[in-house]
């Protein structure tokens, strides 16, 4: 069958051209922001009609609604906390609350007062890596927490108030309201950056997250796999709808080099997540390598940043950092 597209085109501009669809022999051509001109739309129905297969033609004009102003919603307070980046990631098990965790040691490495909040609310793992699972906040006057800290920085975890097989079954109003009491009545102190571990995907908490809090900018965390970029994309795309200064992305597990034989294998595909930055216009922040001592130690709760300071590892986190602090 002919280009149906090139056909429409012959009579009306290609911007006004949003969708041309053929159901088995009905072809349904969508314009928008264009005025009716039905003499047009005839001339068009016509030229479709004499086309094999094509059994009836019909022309709809559509405009595009104004997008509604939301109203200004009141930023939460995080006192003595100077900047908020967030670490995000479009879908799971990409390893972003293991980059979280690490990229907030390397700030610190580089002499920034860091804290770390776990948003990951259904799936906190920092209790985990930074070894205070089981041990409930302290509380020296029953209206405030003092956050946790290890390997010098602050923490805190809706993870350290639950048992760790307790699922939280909550709506996103609760949820979200859980995060605001936490971020607020935790005593954090003068603090240079907060790291924000937010929850994969593109749901109610990121949104209301990128809505209350200052953000200084996110950090997108995908496997170079087409089917993790794919949702990546999406993380961009979201955060830059809601006008969340995106800082860059980090490509985790970007390749695994052979203990024996020192050879890189590129498991899950070879720069597709700087493929996409470039793609999509923004920063590449940098790689990190698959690697067993990361997963290891994480497991541990001693992050790679911590045990190993002078490993390739803890040097690729730390390049990322840098470049964090300078767009900063």
């Amino acid at each position: 069958m002919a280009d149906l597209k090139q056909i429409a085109q012959k009579y009306f501009a290609p911007e006004h051209i949003e969708n041309i669809q053929n159901f088995d022999g009905r072809v349904i051509v969508t314009l928008i922001d264009t005025p009716e001109n039905m003499a047009k739309a005839e001339d068009l129905k016509k030229e479709l009609l004499t086309l094999e297969g094509v059994e009836k033609a019909t022309v709809i004009f559509t405009r595009q609604k104004a997008a509604p102003v939301a109203p200004e919603m009141e930023k939460w307070q995080i006192k003595g906390v100077k900047h908020i980046i967030g670490v995000a990631s479009g879908k799971g098990g990409v390893g972003k609350s293991t980059t979280a965790i690490n990229l907030a040691l390397a700030l610190a490495n580089l002499g920034q007062k860091v804290a770390i909040f776990d948003a990951d609310i259904y799936g906190p793992s920092l209790p985990t890596m930074l070894s205070f699972e089981n041990t409930p906040p302290v509380s020296y006057d029953g209206k405030t927490f003092e956050p946790f800290e290890n390997y010098g920085i602050k923490a805190m975890s809706i993870g350290s108030l639950i048992d760790r097989d307790t699922p939280l079954i909550w709506r996103g109003s609760k949820a979200c309201g859980a995060i605001e009491q936490m971020l607020k009545e935790t005593n954090w102190g003068e603090i240079d950056i907060m790291v924000i571990d937010m929850p994969p995907g593109t749901g109610d908490i990121q949104l209301t997250l990128s809505q209350r809090l200052h953000f200084d900018g996110i950090v997108i965390v995908s496997t170079p796999q087409d089917i993790a970029l794919i949702d990546a994309v999406k993380g961009v795309n979201m955060f830059e709808k809601i006008n969340v200064k995106i800082l860059g992305l980090v490509q985790n597990m970007a390749y695994y080099i052979c203990p024996d034989c020192g050879k890189k294998a590129y498991i899950f595909g070879q720069n597709g997540t700087k493929q996409t930055a470039e793609r999509l216009g923004e920063k590449f922040l940098g790689d990190i390598p698959l690697d067993i001592n990361i997963r290891e130690n994480a497991d541990a709760g001693t992050p790679i940043v911590a045990a190993l300071p002078d490993s390739e590892h803890t040097k690729a986190y730390e390049n990322i950092a840098q470049k964090i602090i300078k767009a900063l």
